[in-house]
């Protein structure tokens, strides 16, 4: 899997969370159902971009703890 590869452990609930769609029907991650078997997926590189963009904003977002001067 390719957030495994990353490091990343998801149980199956948090991927099927991911997965799900709010109340206006968007979901959390990029998913798409394949036309051919009808199942949800989303691309390799869709999954990577987001997760990527999700840590570079938690980065940005981190407070500076040194001592004030």
């Amino acid at each position: 899997m390719v957030l495994a590869e990353l490091g990343i452990q998801l149980t199956e609930r948090q991927m099927k969370r991911a997965a799900e769609t709010d109340a206006e029907g968007r979901r959390k991650l990029p998913f798409f159902i394949d036309p051919i078997d009808g199942r949800l997926k989303i691309a390799r590189q869709a999954l990577i971009d987001a997760y990527r963009k999700r840590q570079i904003a938690a980065m940005k977002n981190v407070r500076d703890n040194s001592p004030i001067q």
